[in-house]
């Protein structure tokens, strides 16, 4: 499972949780304004737990928009085209636990 660099997204920190052959689990701290461009995944599940503030985790195919606030979840199915922001003012916290299987990142217009 490869990590996808921190360069690709806005994002004031991503730290690695736990690492294994088909699961990966990372805490991210998003702030103001910032996210995880519109991509999907071949294998992997993501599945979404906010810890802090508030998550915007959009969909297409089905189109769908979920907010979630501290101690919500939310799954994003391969090979859903999904996008993770923060529209809110203050920082937002959330895990991401993502498996079972080989991780990709799969940018989408």
């Amino acid at each position: 499972m490869s990590e996808v660099p921190a360069q690709l997204y806005q994002a004031k920190r991503i730290t690695v949780i736990a690492r294994g052959a088909d699961v990966l689990v990372r805490e991210y701290l998003l702030g103001a304004g910032e996210f995880v461009p519109w991509h999907h995944h071949t294998q992997v599940t993501d599945h979404y737990y906010c810890l802090e503030g508030t998550v915007l985790i959009e969909t297409r195919a089905p189109a769908a928009r979920r907010e979630l606030h501290p101690g919500e979840s939310a799954t994003v199915t391969p090979p859903t085209a999904h996008h993770v922001s923060n529209t809110s003012g203050s920082p937002c916290r959330f895990l991401l636990i993502q498996g079972v299987g080989l991780y990709d990142f799969v940018k989408e217009e």
